[in-house]
């Protein structure tokens, strides 16, 4: 098995190759985005533009900026620096029911604590354990796409509503890393789709990010930014400082604050052999926050499944052992096998270029859905 010889991705990871000095693809894409999105003097100076262009287009209104939180430590450390920063944020979180009694407590904690608003939209519990269960017997690994699209949604929701120009998420690239686009892929058609052949295709609550309705919140001006890009972002620090000033508290593993995402983590390494360790362990390499030697030590770590998750999705999801017996033996599919606006984003690439050029969309859209 071939491995990259800067971090720990190899022949498994989609779309992977390697340079004469056998140095993968994603090391590069790495170096590319260090390079465009600076840390240190010049990065607190771009953070400072950019809150002062906001404050000046946020006059006379109650917020001037979004920011969605779930709980963990990088959105709960964006509040912190948007405040810092002298902006006036609204909280956005999106709730799919299974919260960690921890990911609840954080987000009171910190938004209490620096006097910021909260914007929820809960999910109808039993309208997302329905299309939960459509995603498991569509057999795919994008059983969390649920969440993740939701919570774009929602953002995108609370700025129009509220008339807010500018979106932070929490995402940073030196500790999580940009999952590959074969193993990872989601958009509102994909969702339709699988819905409608394994379920019911009803989704009244759900906030589903539709291609019209994704043009109509770029086309609007709606931006979206990752101010952690700019910033010197030490994940163990991190948690050391929320723990200290807002009695914030981790939650045992990256994205581990939901408790049905923590069932897909064990699902994807146990069925589709997809360990999201790769990933964000050559993340911590690349950005000197962890040894090459120490993540090929850990990522040897065998991890089951978390037997009370999975007792309690059965549950909620109403699947007896034998139906879950048989989604996990069902053959393993791609986003390939269903209906996907990603030939549509191929044929639009230099629309979102410009997109991206404008802060519309980040980076990261561009580069993993466009190709």
């Amino acid at each position: 098995m071939k491995t990259c010889t800067r971090c720990v991705c190899n022949e498994k990871i989609p779309g992977i190759f390697f340079d004469e000095n056998g140095v993968c693809n994603y090391c590069h894409q790495y170096d590319e985005l260090n390079a465009e999105y600076p840390t240190g003097k010049v990065g607190k100076l771009k953070l400072e533009e950019l809150a002062k262009k906001i404050k000046d287009d946020g006059k006379g209104k109650q917020y001037d900026c979004i920011v969605g939180v779930s709980g963990g430590c990088d959105s709960s450390y964006l509040v912190y620096l948007t405040i810092e920063l002298g902006l006036r944020p609204l909280a956005v979180h999106f709730d799919n029911t299974w919260n960690s009694k921890i990911a609840v407590e954080n987000i009171q904690c910190v938004l209490n604590r620096l006097g910021v608003d909260l914007y929820t939209n809960v999910m109808d519990n039993q309208e997302f354990c329905n299309m939960a269960r459509s995603f498991l017997y569509a057999s795919v690994p994008e059983i969390d796409a649920l969440t993740d699209i939701a919570l774009t949604t929602t953002l995108y929701q609370a700025a129009d509503k509220y008339g807010i120009k500018y979106l932070f998420n929490g995402h940073n690239f030196r500790t999580e890393g940009l999952m590959p686009l074969g193993w990872f892929y989601f958009d509102g058609k994909y969702i339709e789709s699988i819905h409608k052949q394994f379920g019911d295709g009803k989704m009244s609550n759900f906030p589903n990010l539709w291609l019209s309705s994704f043009i109509y919140y770029m086309l609007k001006g709606f931006k979206r930014y990752r101010p952690l890009y700019y910033v010197d972002f030490d994940k163990e620090a991190t948690k050391k400082f929320l723990n200290q000033e807002f009695n914030w508290e981790w939650y045992g593993g990256h994205h581990m604050e939901n408790r049905y995402t923590i069932f897909c983590h064990d699902l994807l390494r146990n069925k589709f052999g997809i360990d999201q360790r790769y990933i964000e362990y050559s993340a911590l390499i690349r950005s000197g926050q962890m040894s090459r030697e120490d993540a090929l030590k850990d990522i040897r770590k065998p991890m089951p499944y978390n037997k009370e998750i999975v007792a309690e999705v059965k549950k909620r999801l109403k699947l007896s052992d034998e139906e879950f017996e048989k989604i996990i033996n069902l053959p393993c599919k791609s986003a390939l096998d269903y209906n996907t606006y990603h030939p549509t984003f191929r044929k639009m690439r230099p629309f979102f270029w410009l997109m991206y050029k404008c802060n519309l969309v980040p980076k990261s859209f561009y580069i993993k859905y466009t190709q």
